[in-house]
């Protein structure tokens, strides 16, 4: 596991005695959906005690029914899905001693790899069956929970342009990158953001506030901040360029791992992040889903607050023995 220090070991997983939850997106073509629902149940139902499944129409029912698997005795709760569909499933888990595992199903999968689970269905689900488990840090705005990043500003924006380009010319990183480039060519004035770290208050301007809980992300986009995510602290990154021309070539280094340290974005470490907005109510990203929220907004890190599945290689620090889950 690439990720947080301040994860905590605790041994290994015995999944004979767990009930397993799959939640699955069965609009997300329906036959795709159950040749993948076949696959998942005959891999884990040998291993399991008890196997069900809860299919959901589109991702924003997502959440409530991993509650709901939750609610019924599930021990685990797995998704199939990218980092928005696990982000929804973390969201509802967290805080619980209810295990979370995943599938990656995206188009960048960063926690996926960020646990190290595997980049394929069938490199998961062997993870699943012999893997250990995992108390992990997560992030937080005004309780929401998310992952790798919480976004405000332009990105939003570009998720919005990116569902357009989608629709129009199929999922892919490509028609994600150029639906940043038309974004940014678009773009209006940038935020006027006050913000307290740790007690001490600044005011910016920037186009873009990006905070940051994956160091597996930071570091394949080459930005620094890695080691202080691991630590349990938040990265925010703040967007230096004002004008579309200088945005869009730190664009253009940041898909290639190019970026410029100090010229295309202002890093600000603490352990506690308040924004404030001219607009208090905005669009967010978490984790490339978009949400609407009102400030002011307070964002800071839950620690070991949720449980996941790791490879069993990835076994640091003393193991010690773990309860059995129980619902939330």
């Amino acid at each position: 596991m690439t990720g947080n220090a301040m994860a905590e070991a605790l041994g290994d997983l015995n999944l004979s005695t767990r009930k397993l939850a799959l939640v699955l997106n069965g609009a997300a073509g329906k036959k795709d959906a159950h040749a993948n629902e076949d696959k998942i149940r005959a891999a884990l139902s040998p291993h399991v005690r008890e196997f069900v499944s809860y299919r959901v129409q589109n991702g924003s029912e997502i959440a409530q029914a991993a509650k709901r698997a939750a609610r019924e005795g599930a021990d685990v709760v797995l998704a199939l899905g990218g980092d928005g569909t696990q982000s929804a499933v973390a969201g509802a888990l967290v805080g619980s001693d209810v295990i979370m595992a995943v599938l990656p199903g995206g188009t960048f999968n960063y926690f996926a790899r960020e646990l190290g689970v595997g980049e394929t269905l069938d490199a998961a689900l062997a993870t699943l069956i012999s893997g250990q488990l995992r108390r992990i840090d997560v992030g937080d705005v005004n309780g929401r929970t998310f992952l790798n990043n919480a976004s405000f500003g332009v990105y939003p924006e570009i998720l919005e342009r990116r569902e357009a380009v989608y629709q129009r010319w199929g999922r892919s990183r490509i028609a994600a990158y150029w639906s940043v480039l038309l974004t940014l060519w678009d773009m209006r004035a940038p935020m006027q953001l006050k913000l307290t770290l740790d007690g001490k208050t600044g005011q910016y301007r920037t186009p873009l506030a990006f905070a940051a809980r994956s160091a597996y992300q930071l570091e394949s986009l080459g930005l620094e901040g890695a080691e202080a995510v691991r630590s349990g602290q938040m990265a925010l990154f703040l967007a230096k360029g004002h004008r579309p021309r200088p945005l869009i070539a730190a664009a253009f280094r940041l898909a290639f791992g190019k970026v410029a340290r100090g010229q295309d974005f202002e890093l600000l470490i603490a352990d506690e992040i308040l924004i404030e907005t001219r607009q208090p109510r905005r669009l967010l990203a978490f984790d490339g889903e978009k949400e609407r929220a009102t400030g002011p907004f307070r964002l800071r890190v839950q620690r070991a607050a949720l449980t996941v599945i790791v490879p069993a290689a990835v076994s640091e620090n003393t193991v010690v023995p773990v309860a059995g889950a129980t619902a939330a």
